[in-house]
């Protein structure tokens, strides 16, 4: 092994730096659009209800496609693959800024997402393939984790700008510069890899996996406004066991599958995807209303809310590599449990939302949350990489982000339902302890108004309180499930053979 850490794929961290600009492009795209729907109904004259098909198309084909380029990555090179993505990536930002109306709006959202797909699990490969020391890796892993921080905090505050000084249409066209100074550097600074793996791709399989992602992915995103009992709800179900069913029937035949169920087998691999799964569920779940009370409740336009996050962003970075570096000297269960605890308590100490809040109020429990979220995140995502032969490193690393995805969509679904129930539980409660003082309908109406709103303010600390758990409960499952330690991870031989010869 080369003793400057250099790889196959030439300078190792020129091509860190490279594949953190394509994962903030993805980012950043991720985290303005919401900001934009006000706009897109405005200007295509669609319901809230029509305009969440902005997300839920993205949201879908990215899902699917994630594991899909994965195993791309492993059989014909990550390097071509990252390639085309982010070339068609940039193409499809610039169309779906044209978008003539609200179907063809969604058609470029949802080829975005799909050629977006393959940024995510092809970095990770050229990261893995780049850094031969367990060590570097870790470093280089947990720094790629700040590129998510970064974006949460740019894309609010430059969708913001751009969007109440231009158009919503402006949050799209400016992936066109951002993504050629990218590609640039992609064709300069990546060389070409060689694939790990050897065989023919599986179209059938990648159509089985798709039906049951798209039928999960689907359900968690529009059940509460179908109802989780309604018909389509079912049919949801239905689609993601059977397709789930054969999937697993296919894939456990095929030579070269998209998701090989022998990876199901290694604890470590197991460990991280349950761990992933509680710990995003928690995190989107709490993070994704968070911004829906600040500008309900506390009137915060969308570049005030962007700012909101800036602690946060700041915190992530900082501690990302540090977590990376204390997973090797320690039991990675520890620093991760430990990330998640600090988590957890930070959303705890929101659970007492209100509307007298002021900005200072956030900095303490949002920079808690990065710095928790970097503590636990990058070991995850190092024991992901580490803890399979480079062949199959494409097809975990989309395993993790597509498990990443799930398990945010649930925690979607499952906290926007808890703030539902939670709120219609406590406009009884607060009305039985409540008096209206005054007699008319003037009174009546302010009376009610007033238990309504505290009745929703009790429902989100409800909600922030269900977050801390879930942060918690992923804590308490990477202590009793992790098992790989510092320097003796649990990395195959053929990984420390492959490092050895690097």
């Amino acid at each position: 092994m080369r003793e400057n850490g250099e790889s196959r794929l030439g300078k190792p961290w020129l091509v860190l730096v490279t594949v953190m600009v394509g994962t903030l492009l993805i980012g950043l795209d991720r985290t303005v659009v919401n900001l934009a729907v006000p706009s897109v109904i405005s200007d295509f004259g669609i319901t809230v209800t029509t305009a969440a098909w902005i997300a839920t198309s993205y949201i879908i084909t990215n899902a699917v496609f994630v594991p899909v380029f994965g195993k791309l990555g492993d059989l014909y090179g990550n390097r071509i693959i990252y390639v085309w993505s982010f070339i068609g990536f940039i193409v499809m930002s610039v169309l779906t800024g044209l978008s003539w109306n609200f179907p063809s709006l969604i058609f470029f959202r949802a080829a975005q997402g799909l050629v977006g797909a393959a940024i995510y699990p092809t970095a990770m490969s050229l990261i893995a393939k780049s850094f031969t020391k367990p060590k570097d890796r870790a470093q280089a892993l947990g720094i790629w984790s700040s590129s998510f921080a970064v974006s949460a905090i740019i894309g609010p505050l430059l969708g913001g700008f751009l969007i109440d000084n231009f158009s919503w249409r402006m949050i799209f066209y400016i992936n066109l510069p951002i993504g050629i100074a990218g590609l640039i550097m992609t064709l300069i600074f990546l060389p070409h890899d060689r694939p790990e793996e050897r065989g023919s791709f599986d179209w059938f399989g990648s159509v089985l996996l798709a039906g049951a992602i798209t039928s999960m992915v689907l359900v968690l995103d529009q059940g509460q406004t179908w109802g989780w009992t309604s018909a389509a709800s079912l049919a949801c179900y239905a689609g993601a066991v059977v397709f789930g069913w054969l999937t697993y029937v296919w894939e456990t035949r095929h030579t070269h599958p998209i998701i090989d169920f022998k990876l199901f087998k290694n604890p470590t691999i197991v460990s991280v995807l349950i761990v992933s799964f509680i710990s995003f569920g928690g995190m989107m779940g709490a993070m994704f209303l968070l911004p829906v009370f600040t500008q309900t409740f506390l009137g915060y336009d969308a570049i005030q809310t962007g700012l909101l996050f800036v602690p946060m962003g700041l915190a992530l970075p900082l501690f990302a590599p540090l977590g990376a570096r204390l997973a090797l000297r320690f039991h990675p269960r520890y620093t991760v449990s430990f990330g998640m605890a600090v988590a957890a308590f930070s959303f705890f100490m929101l659970r007492t939302l209100d509307p007298g809040m002021a900005y200072g109020d956030f900095i303490i429990p949002l920079a808690l949350f990065g710095a928790g979220l970097g503590l636990g995140m990058a070991p995850l995502t190092t024991a992901a990489t580490t803890a399979v032969p480079l062949h199959e490193v494409g097809m975990s690393s989309g395993l993790l982000n597509l498990t990443r995805n799930i398990g945010g969509a649930f925690g979607i679904a499952l906290f926007g339902t808890v703030l539902a129930n939670a709120t219609n539980a406590n406009v009884l409660q607060v009305a039985q302890q409540s008096v209206i003082r005054g007699t008319g309908a003037t009174a009546h109406a302010i009376g009610t108004s007033l238990i309504i709103l505290k009745a929703d303010l009790l429902a989100y600390g409800t909600v922030f309180v269900w977050a801390a758990g879930a942060m918690l409960a992923g804590g308490i499952a990477a202590l009793l499930l992790l098992r790989a330690s510092g320097e003796e991870m649990e990395i195959p031989p053929e990984v420390r053979a492959e490092a050895m010869a690097g």
